[in-house]
């Protein structure tokens, strides 16, 4: 994700948009069409080929494009937006979880409490994986032997951390550190991990429907490929930077609606949940008061900037 501060510099903004993968295929896009445009203006000036397409009409297709491509993007917003709502509640649950564990596990156990801390870290950093290509189980944290076997026959690695919290809750409730009012202040909290998780595969694997989605490319290449014809005969040669202009708008925003749809890869503009997922893991090892720097796997790169 690109890192900006809001209303500080407007010109280096402007110079961080130009390192999006998005906007660089874009701009490829904008000089492709530029050449496409030029083709058509010397054929109409040293060959004298005839284009005279009424620009109204482009008026009333811009209309109706527009109407699609706003509601391209507010779909793929909503669904951008949607994600980081789930891993922020996904945050305050696991703040509430370690909370509840430091208030009820008995004070000199500090054992029980790294264990909680090391679950509820890796549950994070294996969902955040989970939602793109798969875990990488040398970014997990403080597994033991038995942990490592159980993981190399598990498909849902994010539900097997939550399946040993609920069993490290039972396992302290059935030994009496804990009573049941403590259990059902944990319950809510343990839900949710999974809930989230539901949550995030509904936004993972339930795409924009292919054929709407295709239709706006249709008319988005269509539309940019008819403009020349109807602006070469008023504006000659300058309608190459205007076409690339108008070109460089609407492919602009279509793809960038098709980057954000996902909010969970390592497009430049997705949403940074391995920071998310390192910030977790902090707090909750500083809740329970465990100390971090035990955390074997302190220097492992839990996410990646990509610029």
């Amino acid at each position: 994700m690109i890192v900006y501060e809001p209303n500080k510099n407007f010109f280096r903004d402007i110079g961080h948009l130009t390192r999006s993968w998005t906007m660089q295929k874009v701009i490829r896009s904008a000089f492709a069409i530029g050449l496409y445009c030029l083709l058509i203006c010397v054929l109409a000036d040293v060959f004298r080929v005839m284009f005279n397409l009424p620009s109204n009409l482009f008026s009333l297709l811009g209309i109706v494009l527009s109407i699609l491509l706003v509601f391209r993007t507010n779909t793929a917003y909503d669904r951008w937006w949607e994600g980081r709502k789930q891993w922020g509640a996904l945050v305050n649950d696991c703040r509430n979880l370690a909370v509840t564990a430091q208030a009820t596990f008995p004070a000199d156990d500090k054992k029980s409490r790294k264990e909680v801390a090391a679950l509820i870290s890796n549950f994070c950093i294996a969902l955040k994986e989970h939602l793109r290509q798969g875990v990488k189980k040398e970014e997990l944290i403080l597994l033991s032997d038995e942990e490592r076997a159980a993981l190399e026959f598990r498909n849902h690695i994010p539900a097997y951390f939550s399946q040993r919290l609920h069993e490290k809750v039972q396992t302290m409730y059935r030994s009496g550190a804990i009573d049941y009012a403590d259990v059902r202040n944990f319950k809510p909290h343990l839900q949710a991990l999974l809930d989230i998780a539901g949550a995030c595969e509904r936004i993972r694997k339930t795409p924009i429907p292919f054929s709407y989605a295709v239709y706006v490319k249709i008319l988005v290449g269509a539309y940019v490929l008819m403009l020349p014809f109807g602006m070469i005969h008023e504006l000659g040669y300058w309608s190459i930077p205007v076409v690339m202009f108008l070109g460089y708008t609407f492919i602009g925003i279509l793809m960038m609606a098709e980057e954000i749809e996902d909010p969970f890869g390592l497009d430049c503009n997705d949403l940074p949940t391995g920071d998310i997922a390192h910030t977790i893991k902090g707090n909750v090892f500083e809740i329970l008061e465990v100390t971090h720097k035990q955390a074997e796997e302190e220097k492992t790169i839990l996410y990646e900037k990509l610029f």
